[in-house]
């Protein structure tokens, strides 16, 4: 009677861990194409991303470059005042996205061309996605024109010991 009981608790543990693995692996699964990260156009210049892979670019639109296709078909180009992307994007914009407005735009980098898949503009003329206003000089205006450095992207922002960009004046 003994060796039953023990049988079966361990059958059910077994039975336990395999559930965890397989739902754990499913989820990290599903996570793959949910996580999207963000780049400027200098990051993407800097380092160029692999044709598969989907992430968010954001900066400005660059004033003179939104050029509307046949149909929905739209182009443009993104910029973070030292480094510009160009964009292909068919579908619907949204009111707000026009030149020299902040957007993100979630994609693929295809032949040097974001070929984007979702495109967000900012919602009110105060608000700037963070991660945009960290790409950007904060008061709007060309980080290289200020002269700050910080257009250069070494890829080691994160890193400990890196040259991270400056913090406005």
């Amino acid at each position: 009677m003994k060796n039953l009981k023990k049988r079966r608790r361990v059958q059910i543990i077994l039975i336990a861990a395999v559930a965890l693995v397989l739902s754990t692996s499913l989820i990290i699964y599903a996570f793959q194409d949910g996580i999207n990260f963000f780049r400027s156009p200098s990051q993407v210049q800097a380092d160029p991303p692999t044709p598969n892979e989907v992430f968010r670019l954001g900066g400005m639109v660059e004033v003179g470059s939104l050029v509307r296709g046949q149909g929905e078909e739209i182009s443009f180009r993104v910029t973070d005042f030292c480094s510009t992307v160009d964009v292909r994007y068919t579908g619907i914009l949204p009111d707000l996205f026009g030149e020299n407005e902040g957007t993100v735009a979630t994609g693929r980098l295809v032949g040097g061309v974001f070929q984007a898949t979702e495109i967000l503009a900012k919602h009110d003329e105060t608000y700037m996605p963070r991660e945009v206003a960290d790409s950007l000089a904060t008061n709007g205006q060309s980080t290289a024109a200020a002269g700050h450095p910080e257009c250069e992207y070494h890829g080691n922002y994160g890193a400990t010991g890196a040259a991270a960009p400056a913090s406005g004046t």
